[in-house]
């Protein structure tokens, strides 16, 4: 018998299972095993990432109030999270008035329907697109390509990622898994007429796919976006980037449709000062963005025409419903946690199977789109993809706590997967560990462990069940007897009775010293 009744208020609903991409197929120690053995990705994401921290390193040092700029930005971010109802119908009311049209998608598949409706609505079969993680977190380019619209990725790194019907492995450098080298094989391939003498010099590759691009530019008339921010107190949206090719898709074409996370939005527009400061140097280490664009609705006469805003859910009610977890809501897309995680430089961005790789992505993808939505699911490894040392929480540049909200999520996991080898295991070890007598016979039992230990005194191989522990970590032998044992032989009686004998002679002395101090 169902406990539902009439008015019970249901639990927000993730993205549905199936859609987009926020799940892999397979889980992430599997995955990652893989992953490992391959040396070039390891090679160019490690020459990458470090290149990336020193660079951040350098501009974030020259602030004074760099640590004053992260506390600003997660307490606007936390304002914004504990009235986002309210921000995200100023928003819309804005966006309104200077003629845009707001459009509400609850789930991925919704907002995939909407835009394709709005693209055949103009007649076009083309769309350019900014580089954007909420498109490709909805799988926006296969729902368009399903319909007959084909979408043309005018970011540099995305362009690579789609010409070799890869799967991006970084927030912020999507093709940061591929090197000059197969980037050119891929353009060979990808990019129609291209001089089949290209080399693989960076800016001869730059300046082939500028060649293709700008042709589509000049004649596509719709656009899709991201945005950055969108700000409610004015109906103002963001697109930061670093290219010029976001500017071009964002001002050239007729009608503009950007799908917006609704955790994007900001209270004011004073609030840009901060997140324009922390994002920058987090991501690219760079003191500003090179191109910085700013919207409010549809101007007569310049830029796109008709304008529509789509506000995306797809599971972000659900992460927003967990008092814990909604802290991760507050994450504005820089990619400084992947780029100083040693899990995701040695693994890369494919082992996590979502759009969301590293750190940040471990916890978001579990809340946005669950962790049980199917008989071993691979979202639930994520949350273990950490060796929790922090270093994420240290680079974030609104102070999100990622330890401990993998933490949180490994505890819910394990509350809602039911009985497992490991409950049962841990229940047994709690009825030993509650009676002494067993305690001790268990003990006396563990000593017979000593002959799965090498010379070196570890054990490198346990048996079944327990191969999975053994699998990561060496584990040291049992002692040849017991703490409880030492301590009842005359050894561990005289060892306590010096110790004990020691402790007074140190009180003594030190009370004799007071003494001399006060006289």
């Amino acid at each position: 018998m169902s406990s539902t009744f009439l008015g019970m208020p249901a639990p927000p609903p993730r993205s549905p299972y199936g859609t987009g991409n926020l799940r892999g197929d397979r889980k992430f120690p599997r995955a990652a095993h893989d992953e490992l053995r391959n040396e070039q990705l390891r090679r160019n994401l490690g020459r990458a990432t470090r290149t990336i921290r020193a660079k951040r390193l350098d501009v974030t040092g020259e602030l004074p109030d760099w640590e004053a700029l992260r506390e600003a930005g997660s307490a606007i971010k936390t304002d914004t999270m504990n009235r986002l109802p309210e921000l995200l119908e100023q928003l819309e009311r804005k966006v309104t008035e200077h003629g845009g049209t707001v459009h509400w998608a609850r789930d991925g598949a919704e907002a995939n329907e909407i835009v394709a409706r709005l693209v055949e609505a103009t007649g076009s079969r083309d769309v350019i697109k900014v580089k954007s993680m909420a498109t490709q977190e909805i799988g926006l380019n296969e729902h368009l390509e399903s319909v007959g619209i084909t979408p043309y990725e005018t970011d540099l790194a995305e362009l690579i990622v789609q010409l070799a019907h890869d799967k991006p492995s970084h927030i912020l450098v999507p093709a940061i898994h591929r090197n000059r080298d197969e980037i050119r094989q891929i353009f060979l391939k990808g990019i129609p007429g291209v001089d089949p003498g290209l080399d693989n010099v960076p800016a001869h590759l730059a300046a082939a796919a500028r060649a293709y691009l700008r042709e589509k530019f000049m004649t596509t008339e719709v656009a899709v976006s991201g945005a950055n921010f969108g700000i409610a107190e004015t109906g103002t949206l963001s697109v930061v980037e670093s290219e010029g090719n976001g500017r071009m898709c964002l001002t050239m074409p007729d009608t503009l449709i950007t799908v917006m996370g609704i955790e994007k939005v900001l209270p004011r527009h004073q609030d840009l000062e901060v997140f324009l400061q922390l994002l920058p140097r987090s991501s690219t280490g760079e003191r500003m963005n090179p191109y910085t664009s700013l919207w409010t609705g549809v101007t007569p006469g310049d830029g796109p025409q008709d304008f529509h805003l789509i506000l995306l859910d797809n599971g972000r009610t659900a992460a927003l419903a967990d008092r814990i977890g909604r802290e991760a809501l507050n994450c504005i897309r820089c990619s400084a946690c992947l780029n100083v995680c040693p899990v995701y430089e040695r693994t890369g961005g494919h082992a996590y199977g979502s759009t969301y790789p590293g750190p940040i992505g471990a916890v978001l993808t579990p809340q946005l789109a669950g962790m049980h939505a199917a008989k071993d699911d691979p979202n639930s490894s994520l949350p273990y993809a950490s060796s929790l040392c922090g270093a994420c929480f240290d680079a974030c540049p609104v102070k999100i706590d990622i330890p401990s909200l993998l933490v949180e999520l490994r505890h819910q996991n394990t509350e809602q997967t039911g009985v497992t080898a490991e409950k049962l295991a841990m229940r047994a070890a709690a009825t030993v560990m509650k009676h002494p007598k067993l305690f001790t016979a268990a003990q006396k039992g563990a000593g017979l462990g000593r002959v799965l230990g090498g010379r070196d005194g570890k054990i490198s191989h346990l048996p079944p069940p327990f191969d999975g522990w053994s699998d990561s970590r060496d584990t040291a032998v049992p002692p040849k007897r017991t703490f409880r044992s030492w301590l009842a032989s005359a050894e561990g009686a005289a060892t306590m009775r010096d110790a004990a004998d020691e402790y007074r002679r140190n009180e003594k002395d030190e009370k004799d010293g007071k003494k001399e101090k006060d006289a």
